[in-house]
């Protein structure tokens, strides 16, 4: 005789066990499969933050941190906070020689740690795209991972003289370094601190002069 698990007929005892195991064992495997998504997956449960947003100066940062900002293809760095790398790092020539095109990145080892140089357009006074911010973005995030970089600051690239915005490139930035185990930091200003006044400071720190050369 046929025995149904759901009509009239009486319910065999052997059979219910069997049907609450298989149950059971179903009900375990979505578990296993949901939390497994929340660690590994895209979901926002399991989702650990790579990009942490911060106050302060971005050049007090450990020094075994690699620093990053946005350059022209022609090496300029004569405004705003590429003036400070310029008298920092130096290595303007060297730079040039890596002869790097927009959307890609040249590269400075300085001690411990690397310099990275985001090329995001051809000249000084040229504005760049999203697109080519990106390229940068991953030509550095490609770098960082051949060379074991762990940990990454950069101030809010590709906005103020160059005139993006910032929400839409901080997604980028999110996009480009999700699931990478790089920890980037990016430093933001107080707002009473102007961008002009910490570069006029810091020279001054440091004694050197502020020229475009």
């Amino acid at each position: 005789m046929r025995v149904s698990f759901f009509g009239q007929h009486k319910l065999n005892p052997f059979l219910c066990l069997v049907r609450t195991a298989l149950l059971n064992m179903s009900d375990e495997t979505k578990r296993s499969s949901s939390a497994k998504e929340s660690v590994d997956g895209d979901g926002a449960a399991g989702r650990k933050e790579e990009v942490i947003e911060k106050n302060g100066d971005l050049f007090e940062c450990p020094e075994t941190e690699a620093l990053a900002h946005c350059i022209s293809e022609d090496v300029r760095m004569g405004a705003g906070i590429a003036v400070i790398f310029k008298k920092k790092f130096g290595g303007v020539e060297e730079l040039k020689e890596q002869g790097k095109r927009p959307g890609e990145v040249a590269v400075l080892k300085r001690g411990e740690r690397f310099v990275y140089y985001l090329v995001t357009k051809e000249k000084y006074n040229h504005k760049p795209t999203l697109p080519t911010l990106e390229h940068s973005l991953q030509a550095m995030k490609k770098h960082c991972v051949k060379n074991d970089v762990k940990s990454l600051s950069m101030p809010q690239i590709g906005c103020g003289l160059d005139g993006l915005q910032w929400d839409k490139v901080l997604q980028i930035i999110k996009k480009v370094f999700w699931k990478s185990c790089i920890q980037v930091t990016i430093y933001t200003l107080p707002k009473k601190n102007t961008q002009k006044n910490t570069i006029t400071s810091y020279l001054q720190q440091k004694k050197i002069k502020l020229n475009d050369d």
